[in-house]
């Protein structure tokens, strides 16, 4: 197949920046659904062999995909990675979606496989189980005699080692707790890198892990949250990139590495780049129609991009290496994305005019993941299988499970390829020999063309710990001619804990922009130790001729919290003529997200965590700014409805709380919607407390914080429910917050003149009574009617130490006789949430029971709930 390099820009997409920047998500989503007629049977799709599927793939001139693997030797792998002797770890969800409604998916039934070659010639003609009975593995990292492994539903990591020499481990020891996980087996962590600075990277997660031996806690620092999904990669420079797959935008905060920020720009795709060319076309996407061509059905735009692998090998043509290359499996297809710097961003293009780097016409197959092998080639991680999407985008009366069963999908399954990538004009490497070499071998690998050996030689001098090869690594850094030698020369020194301030003043005047960049980074440890002399060295840098050295300066500078960084940066854009320049240190300057005065410190905290769910997973389809996504191509939809002001979100806490319990389905305020809420009940109740809360008091919203006893009521109260609530049945069943207001008349015991400040919808106004609080005090309200109340918002808003420190709520139909309280307790922030069972009454009057000193019993806004009419 004959690719052309001429862009053409999309008329029918706009750039997937809008799409990550300019939109969000909601808790009410549902699938689309669809009526039985519109699925006529179609012939079930087949299982093809390996040697069948590999006739159907499409690949520019001269390349070709070989089989390395397939079934029954492995079945359904996720992941590979090659430890120093070039043996290959695979990864095999086993139980992984076996039937249409991925029963028994969490059986320990998976396990993770070992392959190498006996004769060192590429073929890999024995395996071994290296861990069996696992559930659903999703990392593994080779290291020196052992590798690292997490598997789904928790944030655990373990060691595993082979003592015998058998091929299976016999050893396991716990590396890092992280403790339990939950969420969708999709929303989980994955990647799980060893990257060039050192430090252990995961999607998901805000945070980064130092390996500081067996037996001792690595060390913990946080990051920027990645946005990352399924897969994880870095460049011959130690970036990050991160490609997500639940918001459909690619790859994304890939400007500079993740540790300093998720940073992106309106411009860094090309027209167009979103916009993806199949080869065949099913329409078994979970969305529908909006995201496929009417003419063929053919995928129009990313929906489950995953995998991802910046080429760094040296056995395929020059002009891949650096290219970033990522799956996109529910379209059969892998995109190749040219990577081009210029004044200090980076920009992606797809160099395929209407068309993608690999396709198949085979509708099994399904690339999931990709991995740099030690031979100099590309391996491809192939799930090959009919259902790509995890069983709660397939449920009953989803528009996908209709495709599903038209083409049987659901019938192909536990098998599996892994494929390698090469080309006519080259051969395979050699296979590595690494873990019976010795340090200064290592150091000789370091200026190895194929990023794998330099990378894995670094890992294993860090590892080693030998400070014997010090010496050499000097020299390696301060002279070889190969800058990227230099570089891993470098960080090998930081990571055996050799650097000294002389030798990093010595790389700061390298030749190379990259080196200077990594004398700068590599620093940063000896900062953190308490050397200081080297700043004015590094500041002096902030007037290199290129700009992304100028950026690593403001960078290193705001992640360490210098002095002055703050002006420091500010002075630099606006001297500074790079565009690079100004954009990063625009977005280093963008204040952190900060809890509002109003609410408490345990308040903030609980905010805080939010934040980090909510940046780390929600926000792929609930959008950075909670309004919904956008769909590329179809400028009138959005992924699901906006939270901002949503009245899911701020009506009856009970409302968000089943919603994440349970998952949300079918139509929202008239409209369908193309994502699918899935139920968050395998985390636990804080878990789902705090992004209650978070979303609550987030995007322009502010109600009462959720507790976790809120959720556990809740929880206990639906054990049995299994399906996703529809918006019928909520409102149907929840109380709502009352409206006619204009009709309430208030009154008060004390200051009663303006009780009206406290309805009249300004939180800014406020009722209070102008003394100290003392026993007896009341606030009340009559409505125009008798009215089933069931309960009561006390909204103390800025005046955040003017609560109630003792409530009742009393009812009465005349104004004279009152009830028993129906209610009663205390306040303990701005927020005082009251809710009893649902009563009819006329009159309610709140009386403050308790006694502080100097504080106003004020209410900014008062809101009754009334019960649901069933």
């Amino acid at each position: 197949m004959n690719h052309n390099t001429t862009m053409t820009p999309s008329k029918h997409l706009r750039s997937i920046h809008a799409a990550l920047f300019a939109c969000g998500l909601s808790l009410a989503l549902g699938p689309v659904r669809a009526q039985d007629g519109d699925f006529p049977p179609q012939p079930p799709v087949k299982a093809l062999s390996p040697e069948e599927s590999a006739k159907l793939f499409q690949l520019p001139d001269g390349y070709r995909l070989e089989l390395v693997l397939s079934e029954p030797v492995v079945k359904e792998p996720v992941a590979a990675a090659f430890d120093g002797n070039g043996r290959m770890y695979v990864a095999e969800m086993r139980s992984y979606m076996q039937e249409i409604d991925g029963k028994n998916e969490h059986s320990p039934v998976s396990q993770i496989s070992m392959h190498w070659s006996s004769k060192g010639d590429g073929h890999f003609d024995k395996h071994t189980v290296f861990i069996d009975k696992l559930i659903l593995p999703r990392m593994v990292l080779p290291l020196a005699d052992g590798v690292l492994v997490n598997e789904t539903d928790t944030s655990d990591i373990w060691y595993y080692r082979d003592t015998d020499g058998d091929g299976v481990a016999d050893k396991k020891d716990l590396w890092f707790q992280g403790g339990p996980r939950g969420g969708n087996l999709e929303h989980q962590a994955s990647g799980l890198i060893w990257a060039q600075d050192n430090w252990i990277y995961t999607t998901y997660n805000a945070y980064r892990l130092r390996f500081r031996g067996l037996g001792v806690e690595p060390l913990k620092e946080p990051t920027a949250p990645n946005g990352g999904q399924w897969g994880l990669a870095q460049d011959d420079y130690g970036k990050e990139w991160y490609v997500n797959a639940g918001g459909e935008v690619g790859p994304l905060n890939f400007q500079v590495p993740i540790v300093y920020g998720a940073f992106n720009v309106p411009d860094q795709f090309a027209p167009g780049f979103a916009e993806v060319w199949p080869a065949i076309g099913l329409a078994d996407v979970q969305g529908g129609p909006p995201r496929f061509r009417p003419s063929d059905k053919t995928l129009n735009h990313f929906t489950a991009t995953c995998g991802e692998e910046v080429y760094r090998g040296d056995r395929l043509p020059e002009d891949l290496r650096g290219n970033l290359l990522f799956g996109e499996p529910v379209g059969r297809l892998i995109r190749r994305s040219k990577v081009e710097v210029r004044n200090g961003l980076t920009f992606l293009s797809n160099p395929y005019e209407k068309s993608e780097f690999i396709r198949s016409t085979d509708p099994s197959f399904r690339p999931i993941n990709m991995v740099n092998g030690p031979d100099g080639c590309l391996y491809i991680v192939d799930m090959y299988r009919g259902i790509i999407q995890e069983g709660n985008w397939v449920r009953e009366g989803s528009y996908l499970r209709k495709v599903v069963q038209q083409y049987s999908l659901d019938k192909v399954a536990g098998r599996g390829r892994v494929w390698r990538l090469e080309h006519k004009d080259f051969t395979r490497g050699p296979q590595p020999k690494m873990l019976t070499e010795t340090p200064r071998q290592w150091v000789n690998h370091l200026a190895h063309p194929n990023g794998f050996w330099r990378d894995t030689a670094q890992k294993l001098l860090v590892l080693r710990g030998d400070t014997s090869v010090v010496p050499a690594l000097k020299v390696m850094a301060r002279s070889h001619p190969n800058h990227l030698a230099r570089i891993h020369a470098l960080w090998s020194l930081e990571g055996l804990n050799s650097l000294d301030p002389s030798f990093v003043r010595q790389a700061l005047a390298d030749r190379n922009p990259q080196v200077r960049i990594a004398a700068i980074r590599t620093s940063e440890t000896l900062y953190k130790n308490g050397e200081r002399t080297l700043v004015p060295d590094i500041l002096e840098r902030i007037h290199d001729a290129e700009p992304v050295v100028v950026e690593q300066v403001m960078m290193t500078a705001r992640f360490l919290k210098w002095p002055d960084s703050e002006k420091l940066v500010e002075d630099t854009i606006k001297s500074h003529s790079s565009r690079g320049v100004k954009e990063i240190g625009s977005q280093l300057l963008r204040p952190a997200e900060r809890a509002a005065s109003m609410f408490s410190e345990a308040e903030q905290k609980v905010l805080g965590k939010g934040a980090a769910i909510y940046k780390e997973l929600c926000f792929a389809c609930h959008g950075m700014d909670g309004r919904g996504a956008a769909i590329d191509g179809a400028p009138t939809l959005t992924q699901a409805p906006s939270l901002a002001k949503s009245a899911r979100v701020l009506g009856h806490p009970d409302a968000v709380v089943r919603v994440l319990l349970h998952g949300l389905s079918g139509p929202v305020d008239g409209k369908e919607f193309t994502a699918q809420m899935v139920s968050m009940a395998s985390n636990d109740d804080e878990w789902i407390a705090n992004i209650a809360s978070y979303v609550r008091n987030n995007f322009g919203n502010r109600a009462p914080f959720i507790r976790p006893s809120d959720v556990a009521r809740v929880r206990a109260e639906f054990k049995d429910r299994e399906m996703p609530w529809t918006l019928a049945e909520l409102n149907q069943t929840l109380p709502h917050l009352m409206a006619n207001r204009a009709g309430w008349k208030p009154s008060a015991s004390h200051n009663g003149g303006n009780a009206k400040e406290a309805i009249d919808g300004k939180v800014s106004t406020r009722y209070d009574t102008s003394t100290s609080q003392i026993p007896g005090m009341w606030y009340q309200i009559e409505l125009p009617a008798a009215t089933k109340v069931a309960g009561l918002e006390l909204d103390a808003a800025g005046s955040t130490l003017d609560f109630p420190r003792g409530y009742e709520v009393r009812l009465s139909q005349d104004g004279q006789t009152w009830s028993e309280p129906v209610a009663s307790g205390k306040g303990d922030g701005c927020w005082t949430e009251i809710h009893f069972r649902p009563t009819d009454a006329r009159f309610v009057r709140i009386v403050q029971t308790g006694k502080v000193d100097g504080l106003f019993w004020s209410i900014h806004e008062l809101r009754v709930f009334e019960a649901a009419a069933n």
